[in-house]
């Protein structure tokens, strides 16, 4: 067994950024946010970053309490942040009540985060792209809770070979969703801890509606402290 003191020991040795990180002019960034994510995960995926297209949902749950997971993005463009999910798991529920969200991004192999807020709606039936995908999509059941390991197995098995039998199956609750922003903020890291943050906000008028959307959109740029 793991005693306290050998995980604070192996806590205390670890270190961060300890090698040559990308540099990042703020005053040069792009007049919106979507420019500079697209170049910024191209950036993490020729830095070898593993699985860059992994992100973390954060959302609220029915007693107001912050709920947080990982999952895969499948786009970002125009309209905002893509991805799927069951409608009848914990975080589709709770994103119908409650339709707003934060994604988070980081990126170790250069020292990059990413933190986008906004309102999320539900797009209709979602895209599967893969046999595996699939297969966890038809397993289903997400969040509910499981009695054993060897009930997975068997509906695990069961929708594999389905998925391979029909690759075109549908799932009736597998969800595609859209975050669309109103704040993207990017952190690049620094050794000597200058670490620069950029937030974009979405304009909006004096009725709080925002001044344009998709590719129209105006936003504000600002630093921040580290």
């Amino acid at each position: 067994m793991t005693t306290h003191a050998e995980f604070a020991e192996a806590l205390r040795a670890q270190r961060v950024w300890d090698r040559e990180l990308p540099g990042f002019d703020a005053d040069a960034a792009p007049a919106e946010p979507l420019t500079l994510f697209h170049s910024w995960f191209l950036g993490a995926v020729a830095a070898r970053q593993v699985e860059p297209h992994t992100m973390t949902l954060a959302t609220v749950d029915a007693d107001g309490l912050p709920d947080v997971r990982t999952l895969m993005l499948h786009d970002a463009d125009a309209r905002g942040w893509h991805f799927a999910t069951h409608a009848t798991s914990a975080k589709g529920q709770q994103l119908a009540a409650r339709p707003f969200a934060a994604l988070h991004f980081y990126w170790p192999a250069v020292a990059q985060q990413i933190r986008i807020r906004g309102r999320v709606s539900a797009d209709g039936p979602g895209a599967v792209r893969s046999r595996g995908a699939l297969a966890a999509a038809l397993t289903g059941h997400q969040s509910e809770i499981l009695d054993t390991r060897e009930t997975l197995v068997r509906a695990s098995a069961a929708a594999w070979e389905r998925a391979g039998a029909e690759p075109d199956a549908t799932v009736p609750t597998w969800t595609a969703y859209t975050l669309t922003p109103d704040e993207v903020e990017f952190f690049q890291g620094d050794a000597m801890r200058r670490h620069v943050r950029l937030r974009y906000r979405r304009q909006v008028d004096e009725d709080g509606i925002s001044t344009g959307t998709g590719t129209n959109s105006r936003w504000d740029r600002e630093l921040l402290w580290p």
